[in-house]
This record gives C-alpha cells, structure tokens and sequence, in this order.
C-alpha cells in the first residue's frame, strides 16, 4: 500500500491565533494500522475486533486537543495487524523516517503501531535512525470502538513528548500510559493491560502527563547516528527458536538446510540450551551460521561464558536483549558485513 499522505494540520481546526500555532511544534505521525486503529461491533468489544481499519484522519479527529499541542502532518504508511509486519514495511518505514527527519519542516515523528511487535520496530529504528530529533511510538491495548480507548490519550501523549525539546537525541522512543520508554529496554508483558508495555530490567526513562514531560535518566548505549546499521533493500535470514523440555534438533537442522544466515535461541534462565539442540547449535556455528542466545525468561540478561562455553561453541550472547530484538540487531549486524562470533559479539555488547 502506498503511503498516503492527509493534508491535515491540526491546529486549524480550531480557533487558536495564527502566531500560536506557527510557534507549535511541527509533528510527523506516520500511521500503520494495529488496535490503535481497529475498530469491533459494539464498545464492550476488546478482544474481537478488526485491526488497522481506522485511517489516519480519523484518529487524529477523536483527539481535538492535538491542536494546542503541535502542527500536525499525518500520513497513511500501511494498515496492517502488527502481528503481520513484514521485513518490506520496516524498509519502507524506516526510509521515510529518515527523510522525514531531514526536513527542515518536521521537529519530530510520531508512529502508530500495533502493540504486537511495536518493540521490534521501535528498536530496529533506535539503531538505523540517523537524525537526533524525536521519534516516538505508540499504541493501544483497546480499539478504537471500545468504552474506554486508551489510543486516544496515548496518541497526545506521544505528539506531546515529540515536540519537546527534552526528547531530542535520546533515539527512538515509545510513548505508552503515561510512561516514556527506551526502544531497546521496551517489552510487551500483558495480554489485554492498558500498561502492557514495561522496561523491565532497568525501567522507563521519564513519565509524560497532562502535556508535562520529565525525564529521569537518559539513554547511554549508541544509538540513531551513532551506529553503522543502515536500511537497504535485501535483509539475511535469521530465525528464532525456544528451548523447552524435551526439545529436538529437528528445527536448527531444518534451517541450517534452508539456508539461514543466523539463529537466536531463546534459552531457558540464563540462556541455557537442551543438549541435544546445543549440539545441532554448535555444529551449525561451525558451518558459519551465527548462532545468538538469548532468553525466553522476559527479564534479566544472558551472560557471556568465554571460552569455557561460548567461545568453545561459537556462540555469541545478546545481553538483556529478548529474543526478537536479538534478531533484529543479528540481522542488521550480518547486513553490515559483522559474521564473526568475535565481531557479532562487540556488537551486541556495544548496542
């Protein structure tokens, strides 16, 4: 789908002074469907609705209030139930991102997302950004139909902490029930919460509410400007799987067949992997397959053994990094020409 651009400035929609609004920051918000824009058969309906039916236009009309806040430019990006995101969108998503970023018209862009892999995308923008001003994500845990919508709130929310000035070089941001969050510490932990978003290991950065923004600690690890990962057209093939009881090699034998360039693991407690899929692991590392361990426990961080273990098997560790943005540092690491263990290691240590 392409991107459709709605020539909306929010501020002239109601009666605020010309030399007001022409003072307001000037926001991008770049929408892609997800809950925030879905919409079900009657407002008691949270859970059997359609996502990314509500364009753009419309969810900036449900919040009025925009208008004291920014001078809005929307534009339709896709309309999709996050769950389907694909590599193609993140390219496109990312390219206009960064174009939107060089213009001297924009202060700052706002996405809507579905909050089913928002934390994906939210982190592959914080390492392939390249401009300091704000980028903000958010979402929404209920339709747009629903009794009690929390789309709306979030969606001011997030234009708020884009347009200030605080939120300038922190790299991507995620902006979900009052919280401001690193894109790289960020994780869905709730099912159906309206705080289903939290930064588990080291918690949010700051707190946005009623148009106050502060915040409380700032980002350290490179990000945006600061790394090499850049978006291009062809993306290496990484996949993900899980340790469990009982597991078999059957799958890492599959993908090594099928040609995969990386494999994360999702490892019980602090990584650690069934022997029988180790084995399949260490025997495709040492076929050039970059194998990543990380943890499927939802908090904590995978340590890197040396060479009494990973180092021997040519395993590379992810840190506090879950599963599926191990991936995506994996494969932009691997799209940058990093194969070696040694190398994809000073990596995911650095970022």
């Amino acid at each position: 789908m392409a991107a459709v651009r709605t020539s909306l400035t929010i501020a002239a929609m109601n009666t605020t002074s010309a030399s007001t609004s022409s003072a307001l920051p000037r926001i991008a918000v770049l929408a892609t469907g997800g809950t925030i824009a879905g919409a079900a058969p009657d407002a008691t309906n949270t859970s059997g609705y359609q996502a990314g039916v509500v364009g753009v236009g419309q969810l900036l009309a449900a919040v009025p209030s925009l208008a004291s806040v920014a001078n809005v430019q929307a534009e339709q990006v896709a309309s999709v139930d996050s769950k389907d995101m694909t590599l193609a969108l993140w390219t496109k998503l990312a390219q206009r991102v960064n174009a939107l970023l060089a213009s001297d018209e924009i202060d700052g862009v706002v996405i809507t997302h579905g909050t089913d892999t928002l934390e994906e995308t939210a982190y592959l923008l914080h390492l392939t950004v390249k401009g300091d001003k704000p980028v903000v994500l958010t979402a929404a845990m209920r339709p747009s139909s629903a009794l009690s919508a929390d789309g709306p709130l979030n969606l001011l929310n997030a234009v708020t902490v884009a347009g200030k000035a605080e939120a300038k070089g922190q790299g991507v941001l995620v902006a979900f029930n009052n919280r401001i969050h690193s894109a790289r510490d960020v994780v869905k932990t709730s099912t159906y919460a309206v705080d289903a978003f939290q930064s588990p290991e080291i918690g949010a950065l700051g707190w946005v509410q009623d148009g106050r923004v502060e915040f409380q600690r700032g980002v350290v690890r490179p990000h945006t400007l600061a790394t090499p990962f850049v978006i291009g057209d062809a993306w290496p093939v990484v996949e993900v799987v899980t340790s469990y009881a009982g597991v078999s090699r059957v799958a890492i034998d599959a993908l090594v067949a099928a040609g995969v360039q990386g494999i994360v693991v999702a490892g019980t407690g602090n990584g650690s992997i069934h022997s029988a899929m180790q084995t399949a692991l260490a025997e495709a590392a040492a076929t050039g397959v970059a194998v990543v361990r990380s943890s499927r426990v939802g908090s904590g961080h995978v340590m890197h053994n040396g060479a009494a273990a990973d180092d021997a098997l040519g395993f590379v560790t992810a840190g506090a990094l879950n599963p599926y943005k191990a991936r995506v540092l994996l494969m932009l690491a691997l799209a940058a020409g990093l194969t070696t263990a040694a190398a994809l290691q000073q990596v995911f240590d650095r970022y």
